[in-house]
């Protein structure tokens, strides 16, 4: 019964799908004519022509499909089929961290593939992530909603309004749509992780976003002066520098489908973001470290270009390094990119004016360490410094396909 719905009156396809019939007469009677070479040369002329109506009225029958599924969109059906079927094709990526560095880095891995799955930090405290936080006590949502946009394959305009803020005052100022239609949603779901999947539907994202914990956690810094502060938006504000960082409550399990990402993934990315503010907080669930570690996969240190002020004043590229194996690991590491690209005058004067600096890269150190390091220039930079997202990409995608191409896939399933 449902195929004689498309002779429905209204439809829009009836007329093409009689001209497509047409069009396969045409091009039998030409067929016929030129094999009994009755008329050889008209019945050239009549497939040809049979073909041409063949190939009109299925485009026409597309569109129309196309019109009503997809409206406003059907000149995209190119990019639509090639998302669909070469990107679900690309290599798995886990990309690891939070803050503003790993939407960047998004933003260019999703060109190359949509088997990305984003492992989110749930240690932010401050801002519209925080206010929910502590009045609804759900994980902050603010993180999470970077990464859906940056993942987004949506019309821009919704993804400008997840990204739209509140400025006028009242109990709304400060907070962001996104972070609302969150919290909306996982009141409707019952669940934090359904209401992630549901909202990744509406933006139709290229991968997945998960938290690391479902768990509330709260990030604390004991410092060298022996204080310790309380909470992610309080810990840059500190003046005495970092001595180790740890999580309240200890011992929270991972998300069980940021685990099963890492033991099936790849190439596994950390950053670029805030080293003890974004990545760190991740790396501090046991489950995550010990998975990345035993991970036979690539795993890719991002290492951030400027230093940021009371975090990581005066590191150098080994002394980030170096502060992820002390607080994880040292297996939670394979490769580190460092970017030796020159950077503008006149954007180093601005950052300097908040005591950030580029960070030096002292390869030879990281070497040392038993890391393979990448070099190259890794920046984008208008107003502000940011890794180049195409660029990073490139390299790390290249740095996954060589370690595919040594270990046979029958191998890299019976290592993970």
């Amino acid at each position: 019964m449902g195929l004689f719905k498309w002779l429905y009156p209204g439809m829009r396809v009836k007329r093409w799908i009689f001209l497509c019939c047409l069009g396969i007469i045409f091009c039998s009677v030409g067929f016929v004519l030129t094999i009994t070479e009755v008329q050889k040369t008209s019945g050239s002329l009549i497939v040809l022509l049979g073909f041409s109506i063949v190939f009109i009225s299925i485009r026409k029958i597309i569109k129309s499909v196309v019109t009503v599924l997809l409206p406003q969109r059907e000149n995209e059906l190119v990019n639509i089929i090639y998302q669909k079927r070469y990107l679900e094709r690309g290599a798995r990526i886990v990309v690891i961290g939070g803050g503003s560095g790993l939407p960047v880095l998004l933003h260019g891995l999703k060109e190359f593939t949509s088997n990305i799955t984003a492992v989110v930090t749930v240690a932010d405290d401050g801002g519209s992530s925080g206010r929910l936080r502590s009045q609804f006590n759900i994980p902050p949502p603010g993180d999470i909603r970077n990464c859906l946009v940056a993942l987004a394959d949506a019309e821009p305009l919704m993804s400008d309004l997840f990204q739209f803020r509140f400025k006028e005052s009242g109990e709304l100022e400060g907070h962001s749509f996104g972070n609302l239609f969150i919290l909306a949603m996982m009141k409707v779901t019952g669940d934090f992780e359904k209401a992630i999947r549901e909202s990744s539907k509406i933006l139709a994202i290229r991968g997945r976003v998960v938290p690391s914990t479902l768990k509330t956690v709260t990030l604390m810094a004991q410092h060298k002066n022996g204080s310790v502060t309380m909470g992610e938006s309080n810990i840059s504000k500190t003046l005495s520098p970092i001595q180790r960082l740890f999580l309240k409550p200890e011992g929270c399990a991972a998300a069980e489908d940021a685990l099963i990402a890492i033991q099936n993934a790849d190439g596994i990315v950390l950053g670029p973001g805030s080293l003890y503010t974004s990545i760190l907080p991740n790396l501090l669930i046991e489950d995550i470290s010990n998975a990345l570690a035993e991970s036979p996969a690539p795993k890719v240190y991002v290492c951030n270009v400027m230093t940021q002020p009371h975090e990581t004043d005066h590191f150098t590229a080994f002394d980030h390094v170096n502060t992820l194996v002390e607080h994880a690991r040292p297996e939670v590491l394979s490769h580190v990119l460092v970017n030796t690209g020159p950077i503008s005058p006149d954007i180093l004067s601005k950052y300097a004016l908040e005591d950030a600096y580029p960070v030096t890269a002292d390869l030879a150190r990281i070497r040392m360490l038993g890391y393979q390091v990448v070099e190259d220039n890794l920046v984008n930079f208008q107003d502000t410094v940011r890794h180049h997202p195409r660029r990073v990409s490139k390299i790390i995608l290249d740095i996954v396909n060589e370690w595919k191409k040594k270990v046979p896939e029958q191998k890299r399933k019976k290592a993970a």
